[in-house]
């Protein structure tokens, strides 16, 4: 589902109640752990975090336009779900978080290629979400992110 707005608050605002404390408590999460240098903002319907244009002026190849995307959340029709690009881009964080999953949370991990889809919010693992949002900088996300786009 996107929401029709400009601003987090905003984005946040527009949720159904039942979707509000888990995303604010996710964002908090995202923003006490991220490495200095992430931008907050909206992002393809969804809280972003990117390295903004200052810091990486080429942009998204996608759209110059745009910062590079990281990390999206997300309220969606049947989950809350983030979006870890570097889940995507980095086998072996993939494999960490996959493998640390189970010990900080007893449901069944729900993951796509980037896409970690919780439809309890009463189950996700804010302590493991934390430790993975500290797991790359911005210089490793822009190192990775052009690494992958010369393969």
């Amino acid at each position: 589902m996107q929401y029709n707005t400009t601003s987090v608050d905003e984005y946040i605002n527009q949720l159904p109640e039942d979707r509000k404390e888990a995303i604010k408590t996710l964002r908090n999460v995202l923003i006490n752990n991220l490495p200095h240098g992430f931008e907050e903002g909206i992002s393809y319907g969804m809280i972003g975090y990117f390295v903004p244009l200052s810091k990486y002026p080429k942009g998204y190849h996608c759209n110059p336009k745009l910062p590079l995307p990281f990390l999206n959340l997300a309220s969606q029709k049947n989950s809350i779900n983030l979006y870890h690009s570097g889940i995507y881009a980095k086998k072996e964080l993939a494999d960490w978080f996959i493998k640390e999953y189970p010990k900080h949370c007893n449901r069944k991990l729900d993951i796509g290629k980037s896409c970690i889809r919780f439809k309890n919010i009463d189950a996700i693992p804010f302590k493991l979400i934390g430790e993975l949002a500290k797991k790359i900088t911005v210089n490793q996300w822009i190192d990775i992110y052009e690494n992958n786009l010369r393969k």
